[in-house]
């Protein structure tokens, strides 16, 4: 048994949950096409900053459910059994895999329509998916 193997396999999957809870906490997987989107920026912006997707989920300025204070941060401690956290799962293990194409044109910001957060005024946004807007 390739015990190296099993334990890229536990960090992938790790990894993967970690992200997934980002995810849904910011869209409560509305649609599959919001949480691929969404799942794409987070890597554009790793890659275009040379971050690692670690330190990109793990950002508050990016992700609002991360403030203690949101009402979104509740979201983030999921049912990690329910339908829709699953689906961000495998979004997200795609994503890892290299096999999530960028569903996101390129964006690396987002945020929901009912927000307009002062870096958006200057702006313009370059995708409308389920209602985020999505910024390069």
């Amino acid at each position: 048994m390739n015990l190296d193997l099993i334990k890229a396999q536990s960090e992938t999957m790790t990894l993967a949950y970690r992200i997934a809870h980002i995810v849904y906490a910011e869209t409560h997987a509305r649609s599959l096409r919001v949480v691929e989107a969404l799942t794409s920026m987070i890597s554009n912006y790793a890659k275009k900053n040379n971050r690692n997707v670690c330190d990109v989920i793990s950002d508050e300025t990016i992700f609002e459910s991360l403030n203690k204070n949101s009402p979104r941060h509740q979201d983030l401690k999921t049912n990690s059994n329910s339908r829709e956290f699953q689906m961000c799962v495998r979004v997200a293990i795609r994503m890892l895999h290299g096999n999530l194409p960028d569903l996101c044109y390129g964006a690396t910001m987002f945020h929901r329509v009912e927000l307009l957060p002062n870096w958006a005024l200057a702006r313009g946004y370059i995708a409308d998916i389920d209602g985020f807007l999505f910024y390069a």
